[in-house]
Formats: C-alpha cells, sequence, structure tokens
C-alpha cells in the first residue's frame, strides 16, 4: 500500500533521510543542517510502500540544534504535517 506524506517546513534547507517503524508508528525523517536558511515555507512530499497500516504517522526533523518530532493528520488518502 502507498503511503503518502506532505509536510510544509517552515525554512529551506531540509532533506528526506528515510523512514523506520516504532512501536506502530511510522516515522519520516528529515534533516535540516547547518548555519543559515531561506525563512521561507518549503512543503516536501514523500510517497512509500509500506506492508501495513501504520497506528500514526510521525515527522522525524533533525535540526543541529537538536531536533523535533511532530505527529501528521490524514485527510482524503494523504497524511498532512506542518513543522511547529
Amino acid at each position: 500500500m502507498k503511503i503518502v506524506l506532505e509536510v510544509t517546513f517552515r525554512m529551506g534547507g531540509v532533506s528526506y533521510r528515510g523512514h523506520h517503524w516504532e512501536d506502530g508508528a511510522l516515522v519520516f525523517e528529515f534533516e535540516r543542517m547547518g548555519d543559515a536558511f531561506i525563512q521561507v515555507l518549503s512543503t516536501r512530499k514523500v510517497e512509500i510502500d509500506a506492508e501495513r497500516m501504520p497506528k500514526k504517522v510521525l515527522v522525524e526533523l533533525k535540526t543541529k540544534d537538536g531536533g523535533k518530532v511532530f505527529e501528521a493528520f490524514e485527510r482524503d488518502g494523504v497524511y498532512l504535517a506542518a513543522e511547529p
């Protein structure tokens, strides 16, 4: 089955690093490293093949200052998330 995620980030410079399963949750991994980024909303869309439906979908954003994890919600078959 296809899982589609659309994430809006508050700054540019984000790259997709992969995904993994964690206690039934599907975690999409993104990274923003460096010192200066464009202060503009940027949207990334990722589509993967999954062997099962996730209990929830999470977005993990790693940065040089640490990182954050936030949850996506499903609408019309697409998981949507926005960087807090």
